[in-house]
C-alpha cells in the first residue's frame, strides 16, 4: 500500500504548479452508477456529517457525533482462548468485518511485514505456511458494543500481506503483494499467493497456498456472488505493469476450502488498448473484452505480467489496487499512473467497472491535474460501501492522511483525519489509513492506521 509514498510531486503540489489549485473544477466522470447497487437511504449533502473536530488525544478527528474507540495497536499482546500468541505486529493493512453468534463481529488484518521487518506476525503451529516469511493475519473477536474479547494470528509465514477481500461464505482472502521465489530474502517457500482465513477459527482453514489463483503481486479480490468467479488485481512496481485477472473455480460458491480444487486463471484484453493508464475520457466503454489464459499460473519461469499471451498482447495498468463487487459489475482501482515510470499516460486514480453479462468495460471516473484539489487524496486506494449509498476512499500519499466519503451525487467529505505525527513537529508526516470496512449492521466503521499500526471502531450517526 505504501508504495504511492514516493519522491514524485505529490498531487497537491502538481496542482499548485499548473495553477488548479483551489480552482473547484469537478473531478471527471460519473459516480451516480458506482452506488446504483448500494441501499442508501437520504444520502448526504456537500459537508457530509459536518466539519472535522480535532481530537484532544491527537489520535483521530472525526465529525461531530462520531466517536471512536482504539480497539488494538502494535505491540499490543496477541492473546485468545487463554493463549498467548506474542505481540501485534505492524503495518496494519486490508481488513474486513465478519457476523459471529450473539452479535459478535469478527475481524481479520493484514500485516504488510516484508523480510526486513523487525517483528512479523508470530509463527504459530498450524497456521504458519513459511516461518522465515514475516507476512500474515491477525483476527480480532469483538462483543456487540465493540469490547475487544480475544485476538489471536489468523495465519503466518506468508509475505507482504496487503490487501484481498472477503467471500460471499465468510472467508477472507488474504493477498500477498509478492513474488520472491524459495531461497530469495531468505524465504524457504515460493511466495505470491492467496491463502483463505477463517475469520472464527483459522485453524479450519490453516495455511495453504491457493497456487491455481496465480502466483503473481496480489492487491485484492471480488467474488461474483452468483457465478463464483474470483476477479484479482495485480500491483507490480515495475514495467510491464499489473493485469487483471479472473479465476474460474472448479467448485464455484463451494464454501469454505473449495478453491483449493483449483480453476482456470485467465488475463482481461482489452482491444486496442495495450494499458488502461492511456484512457483519460471518463465513460469510454469497450466492449467485446476478452479473457486469455495465463500460460503459466505458477510463474515457474517468467512472471505472469512478462508470460506470451499471443500476438494480440494483453492490456497492462499501474497501481491496480481496491476491487469489490456491486451492481452485477466488479469495480477496480487504479491508484494512479506516471508517464516518467512507464505507463501510457498520467492519472491520479481512476475507477473502473466491468460488466460481466456485457463484457463491457467502462471507465467510471478519472482523478487528475485539471480536478478538484479536495477529491480524494493522492492516491484512491481500499475502498468500501458506505451506509448510506457512496463510498468511504481511504488515502495513500503525501501530507495530511484522510478517509473520505463520496456521495452518490458525486460529492466529497472529509470522514477521519490520521492525527498521529509519526515525522517531527517541524516536519510532520501522517501514515495511510487502510482497511476501511464495516460492520454487518453498518453501524460501525472499522478502519487501520498503517503506521503507527492503529485499528480504530468509530461510531455515531451513520443511518440518520
Amino acid at each position: 500500500m505504501s508504495a504511492s509514498l514516493s519522491a514524485s510531486a505529490s498531487r497537491r503540489e502538481v496542482l499548485a504548479r499548473t495553477g488548479a489549485l483551489g480552482a473547484g473544477i469537478a473531478f471527471a466522470g460519473s459516480f451516480s452508477e458506482i452506488f446504483a447497487g448500494t441501499a442508501a437511504a437520504q444520502g448526504l449533502g456537500r459537508n457530509g456529517y459536518g466539519p472535522l473536530v480535532p481530537d484532544p488525544a491527537g489520535l483521530l478527528d472525526l465529525p461531530e457525533g462520531f466517536r471512536y474507540k482504539v480497539l488494538s495497536r502494535a505491540g499490543d499482546p496477541l492473546r485468545a482462548e487463554g493463549r498467548d500468541e506474542g505481540k501485534v505486529p505492524a503495518n496494519h493493512d486490508g481488513m474486513a468485518a465478519f457476523r459471529g453468534r450473539r452479535g459478535r463481529v469478527h475481524l481479520v488484518r493484514n500485516h504488510e511485514n516484508r523480510h526486513s521487518a523487525t517483528a512479523g506476525v508470530p509463527t504459530v503451529e498450524g497456521l504458519t505456511y513459511d516461518p522465515a516469511a514475516k507476512g500474515g493475519c491477525t483476527a480480532i473477536a469483538l462483543d456487540g458494543r465493540n469490547n475487544v474479547l480475544g485476538q489471536r494470528v489468523a495465519i503466518a509465514g506468508t509475505a507482504v500481506n496487503c490487501a484481498g477481500g472477503p467471500t460471499p461464505w465468510g472467508t477472507w482472502l488474504t493477498c500477498e503483494e509478492n513474488e520472491d521465489k524459495a531461497g530469495t530474502n531468505g524465504y524457504t517457500k515460493d511466495h505470491g499467493f492467496i491463502f483463505e482465513v477463517d475469520p472464527i477459527d483459522p485453524r479450519r482453514t490453516g495455511a495453504v497456498p491457493l497456487t491455481a489463483m496465480g502466483r503473481f503481486q496480489h492487491e485484492a479480490i471480488a467474488v461474483d456472488p452468483q457465478s463464483g468467479i474470483v476477479y484479482e488485481t495485480e500491483d507490480a512496481f515495475d514495467k510491464p505493469f499489473g493485469l487483471f485477472y479472473r479465476f474460474l473455480p472448479e467448485r464455484p460458491m463451494g464454501g469454505r476450502g473449495s478453491l483449493r480444487a483449483g480453476g482456470a486463471l485467465e488475463a482481461m484484453r482489452v482491444p486496442g488498448v495495450p494499458d488502461l493508464s492511456a484512457v483519460d475520457e471518463p465513460g469510454a466503454t469497450f466492449d467485446s473484452v476478452e479473457w486469455v489464459p495465463v500460460p503459466d499460473p505458477l510463474a515457474k519461469q517468467t512472471p505472469i505480467r512478462l508470460q506470451d499471451f499471443g500476438k494480440k498482447g494483453i492490456t497492462h495498468a499501474q497501481k491496480l489496487e481496491g476491487c469489490y463487487w456491486g451492481d452485477k459489475a466488479v469495480y477496480f482501482v487504479s491508484s494512479f499512473a506516471r508517464s516518467a515510470e512507464g505507463s501510457a499516460g498520467d492519472h491520479f486514480g481512476q475507477v473502473w467497472k466491468y460488466e460481466p453479462e456485457r463484457r463491457r468495460l467502462t471507465m467510471v471516473v478519472g482523478f487528475g491535474p485539471d480536478t478538484d484539489i479536495e477529491m480524494p487524496g493522492e492516491s484512491p486506494d481500499n475502498i468500501c460501501l458506505a451506509p448510506r449509498g457512496g463510498l468511504m476512499v481511504c488515502e495513500d500519499g503525501n501530507g495530511s492522511q484522510h478517509v473520505y466519503g463520496l456521495t452518490r451525487r458525486g460529492e466529497v467529505y472529509a470522514m477521519a483525519r490520521n492525527r498521529q505525527n509519526i515525522g517531527t513537529p517541524e516536519k510532520p508526516e501522517w501514515g495511510e489509513f487502510a482497511g476501511v470496512t464495516f460492520s454487518p449492521d453498518f453501524g460501525t466503521m472499522y478502519v487501520n492506521c498503517y503506521t503507527p499500526g492503529t485499528t480504530f471502531a468509530v461510531t455515531g450517526p451513520w443511518n440518520h
